[in-house]
């Protein structure tokens, strides 16, 4: 059993196993599933993501309130000319982010990986690696349990609930997640994928949780794009032999302290940040209003 990076790191150096074999032999252990079984669940995990993520690339889908939809066509189609910034990659991780965001916010099937609200940033990575590095459904799976381990390390040490610790415990969590999958992916060391995961955590923290109208559209949907950046972008600065000072452990416990210091008007009540300005507030009275 391991509850932080430090016991799954000696663990996989104990038994001489990657992150993702000790990843899916502990969690057979705890749940009582061979693992084959649970290879199938991931496969089937595997199989939502990559529907969400394409789900409204060429489809506008309204949200619940009709506050959001659209952008991941945007974006996508934005992409296809070629003239962008930051690049296809980047914009098409971008994309597929804000269509599982999108798919959330209308109701449809996702994986909450860890939450429905960050639930954008894991799938666009994997489906961002698929492409880039021409992987397969193995190297997906075995990518996906990397991020589950890391998933774990979180939850045992920390929150991912945005009413407890702010929208950093979040989108940060699935970027770190998602950062420490993507340097597993192209054949970093388990020192390079925490580093990752440390990055991506550092990068976020601090972000506050403040949805409109306490609805789970904007800017929650927007921040699943940058979240996917975030993590890719952590991914490659770990790959390049960036290191980040403090321990994953460390940097986990430290952002759990953050977002316990947060005010309660910043952790999803939807009264602070860009929900309490004067627009905001007019947007909500408005939904209130008509709903």
């Amino acid at each position: 059993m391991y509850n932080s990076a430090k016991q799954l790191l000696e663990l996989c150096e104990k038994q001489k196993k990657p992150i993702y074999q000790v990843v899916i032999e502990e969690e057979s252990k705890s749940s009582g599933s061979a693992p084959e079984i649970i290879l199938s669940q991931m496969k089937e995990i595997l199989s939502v993501m990559e529907h969400s993520s394409q789900s409204t690339l060429n489809k506008k889908v309204p949200s619940l309130s009709g506050m959001m939809g659209g952008d991941a066509q945007r974006v996508n189609n934005y992409q296809k000319d070629g003239k962008t910034l930051l690049g296809v990659i980047p914009n098409k991780a971008m994309a597929m982010a804000l269509s599982t965001a999108e798919v959330n916010a209308s109701m449809g099937k996702i994986v909450a990986a860890p939450t429905a609200g960050s639930s954008g940033i894991l799938p666009a990575v994997l489906m961002t690696l698929e492409e880039s590095l021409n992987l397969n459904e193995e190297d997906l799976i075995h990518a996906l349990l990397v991020a589950a381990g890391i998933g774990r390390v979180i939850g045992q040490n920390a929150t991912f609930s945005g009413a407890e610790g702010g929208c950093q415990v979040e989108c940060g969590s699935a970027a770190a997640m998602a950062a420490g999958a993507a340097v597993f992916a192209s054949e970093g060391n388990n020192e390079q994928i925490f580093h990752a995961a440390s990055i991506a955590l550092i990068n976020i923290m601090g972000l506050v949780c403040d949805p409109i109208a306490g609805l789970v559209e904007f800017p929650c949907i927007l921040r699943n794009a940058s979240g996917a950046i975030n993590a890719l972008s952590a991914a490659d600065l770990a790959l390049a032999g960036v290191k980040s000072l403090i321990p994953f452990d460390e940097v986990v416990k430290a952002m759990y302290k953050v977002g316990k210091a947060l005010p309660e008007s910043l952790r999803e009540t939807g009264l602070g940040g860009i929900a309490g300005t004067p627009t905001g507030c007019a947007i909500k009275n408005s939904l209130l209003k008509n709903g």
